[in-house]
């Protein structure tokens, strides 16, 4: 059997592949702690699991317009305004089966084999897996360690060439909790101006989830709305993550070609996950705003154990729920605490290589567990990384 040569470009996510050899573990009795998924351990407000049993019952069980249920789109364009300061028209809102259709999509539409996309490294791997997986050329971009995990912007200056055709930005930002402000966004837009031809992709996902300050979006600088495209989503904010359910917004002249690719691939998202979409949108949001107070309690629980322990830096993440210590002090490599954490101190983690080649000599662990799990694992960690030094 011959396997189509495009394959050999496509990689898999590293959560997902620590998350079965943890669970393989734990079938053999092991207890293991969870800090590798980016999940939430919130359950899905009872509102939104009510409205989408509700839809269940009157019938929304069949196929719906592929863009997304009209009363949704029109959801999401209203809550686009109010959180981003962006009027948009619900008919450039494209509603697919989670986020990563949009990155695919999106890539597809706009970029030709040869092209360039510039990613942040460290950074989401699915990225650079699209990129390859499209024949386009990937151009990292370092989040300077010195400029606290943000994106070197005299870096990306530097790497745009003629073939440069979108820009992918992430913030808050997985895997590093790092969050651009309103100047380097500001700054990015100029130098993105200087040209006509390119688009960005502003990854939105953990848009909730800041510990300070308000997100601000590229696509709310004059001229950048129309070459902005915006990826965001249900599963982090709403605890929602089974419900497979996102949403891009895009600019006018590129959304009937995504709205094709995602009539040939996935059809349609589910009719009554839109539903209960809507219900997260239109409903209270206070439980939003105290599950963020209560990661940030998680937060500095983790910050303050890792630097307690030897050879161990960690800055302070401003969003998401990830936290991406520095382990070079320790001695040990990033794949070697990522494996020997599993096996020999039962944590489940990530190295950060797996995020980019500028991830070596730092893990990603998520806090979106219990201040007990936390704890757990820094006693762990602690111990097992006093041995290992030795």
């Amino acid at each position: 059997m011959r396997i189509a040569d495009r394959m050999r470009d496509l990689s898999s996510e590293m959560a997902f592949e620590v998350l079965a050899k943890a669970k393989d573990l734990e079938a053999q009795g092991r207890d293991i702690v969870h800090l590798e998924i980016g999940e939430p351990d919130f359950d899905t407000p009872a509102h939104i699991i009510e409205a989408g049993i509700k839809a269940i019952k009157e019938g929304y069980t069949h196929y719906g317009p592929t863009a997304g249920l009209p009363d949704l789109r029109v959801a999401i364009a209203k809550n686009v305004k109010e959180t981003r300061a962006i009027e948009i028209d619900p008919g450039r809102v494209l509603v697919t089966p989670g986020g990563k259709p949009i990155i695919f999509f999106t890539a597809l539409a706009l970029v030709q084999p040869g092209d360039e996309i510039m990613y942040p490294d460290p950074g989401f791997p699915i990225y650079e897996s699209m990129v390859r997986f499209l024949g386009a050329r990937p151009v990292s971009i370092r989040l300077s360690k010195e400029e606290g995990c943000h994106l070197d912007l005299e870096d990306l200056e530097s790497k745009i060439s003629r073939r440069t055709k979108m820009i992918i930005i992430n913030s808050p930002h997985n895997p590093t909790g790092s969050i651009m402000s309103r100047q380097e966004v500001t700054n990015l837009a100029g130098i993105i101006k200087t040209r006509e031809d390119i688009y960005v992709l502003s990854d939105e996902i953990y848009k909730d989830i800041l510990y300070g300050g308000k997100h601000f979006s590229i696509a709310a600088i004059p001229g950048m709305e129309q070459r902005t495209i915006i990826l965001d989503g249900f599963s982090k904010s709403y605890a929602m993550t089974g419900w497979r359910l996102g949403y891009g917004i895009f600019p006018d002249e590129v959304f009937p070609h995504v709205d094709k690719l995602a009539a040939n691939s996935v059809s349609c998202a589910a009719s009554f996950t839109q539903k209960a979409a809507i219900a997260a949108l239109e409903g209270p949001q206070t439980m939003v705003v105290e599950r963020v107070c209560e990661l940030r309690r998680r937060r500095d629980v983790m910050v303050k154990g890792l630097r307690e322990i030897p050879g161990i830096e960690c800055p302070e993440p401003q969003g998401a729920f990830y936290v991406f210590p520095n382990i070079k002090g320790t001695g040990i490599t990033s794949w070697e605490f990522q494996e020997r954490g599993l096996k020999e101190a039962g944590v489940a983690l990530l190295a950060g290589e797996s995020f980019g080649s500028y991830g070596e000599g730092f893990v990603r662990l998520s806090y979106a567990t219990s201040k007990q799990n936390i704890e757990k694992a820094l006693e762990r960690l602690r111990d097992w990384v006093a041995k290992a030094k030795n």
